[in-house]
């Protein structure tokens, strides 16, 4: 299974590599512009979300209507199998973007995959958005406002975005009074059988070889399930149409962030383009050279993503 990850004799697994992590911290003296705080939604499955609070919010008085921050909830990358809330890169990335989003970020902590295949970690992705809506968290209800609320996604966070949104577009009366205004891929990670242009340029590519992609699946499926499954593919769902005609029905807008180095790229333009020719208000946004999850790892190409999320927040794309 390469040099990421073995499975044991008795059918467990262990992780080879071990990623720096950063923990969370509430302390108001810190030299971070952002308060963090870890909170659990579901013990029994051991998932739990890293809220993150721009300090200024408490100097503004965010906690009245009118000052109260967007709401942005995010799923990691990681290939469904390894990485976590606390993991550097992802804490990083989600401070950062509570910092030039202005806005309160959840990010969550889903179960993974081999010991939790899919749809698990599509399912605690919805778990938590039904968590947010009634929980009585001081930083969320006091400084969130949870009817401005942005789902983000980044490679495999970007699959359980997808999965979660189709869900979450079928229970909007459920979720309020969360409401979701529009969902943001961040590199998406999509998969099928027969091999994209942009995938076998990519065999070996530095970030995501084909052979890690062919990895991730093999342990994300369902057992027995090939790449061309809905949670690999999603436009071999055959409720592709119905899913896109309720979203634009909702009004969701949807930004899709992207690489032309990724060798993911010709199945995010796929996704694009479907999603346009179903009269879903759609945005593209891939930057020449960029490979898969640049932002993540490089943090110094990130400010002209967050510029063009910032405009889609507030409608000025």
């Amino acid at each position: 299974m390469g040099d990421l990850i073995r499975q044991n004799p008795d059918g467990t697994y262990t992780r080879l590599v071990s990623m720096p992590t950063t923990p969370a911290s509430a302390d108001p003296s810190s030299l971070s512009e952002v308060l963090t705080k870890d909170v659990t939604f579901n013990p029994t499955n051991n998932t739990w979300v890293r809220i993150y609070l721009p300090k200024k919010a408490l100097v503004n008085n965010s906690s009245t209507t009118t000052n109260k921050l967007p709401l942005i909830v995010y799923y990691h990358g990681g290939g469904f199998y390894f990485t976590t809330v606390a993991t550097t890169l992802n804490h990083n990335f989600c401070d950062t973007m509570s910092t030039q989003l202005d806005a309160v970020v959840v990010s969550v902590e889903y179960r993974m995959a081999p010991e939790n295949r899919l749809p698990a970690a599509y399912d605690d992705a919805m778990e938590a958005l039904d968590w947010i809506k009634s929980t009585d968290e001081i930083w969320l209800r006091e400084y969130a406002d949870i009817s401005n609320c942005f789902l983000i996604g980044t490679s495999a966070g970007g699959n359980i975005l997808h999965h979660v949104g189709v869900r979450a577009s079928a229970a909007v009366e459920e979720l309020a009074p969360l409401e979701i205004r529009g969902l943001i891929f961040h590199h998406p990670f999509f998969g099928g059988v027969t091999r994209t242009e942009s995938e076998i340029r990519g065999v070996n590519d530095p970030v995501i070889p084909q052979v890690s992609t062919d990895l991730c699946w093999e342990l994300g499926l369902p057992i027995g399930a090939d790449r061309d499954h809905k949670y690999s593919n999603p436009m071999a769902d055959d409720q592709w149409s119905v899913n896109c005609a309720r979203i634009k029905n909702l009004g969701w807008r949807l930004l899709v962030a992207g690489g032309d180095r990724d060798p993911v790229f010709d199945r995010q333009m796929m996704f694009v383009e479907m999603l346009k020719k179903d009269g879903v208000n759609v945005i593209s946004h891939f930057i020449q050279g960029n490979p898969h999850g640049v932002e993540i790892t490089e943090p110094s190409t990130a400010p002209s993503l967050f510029v063009s999320i910032k405009k889609f927040i507030n409608n000025d794309m």
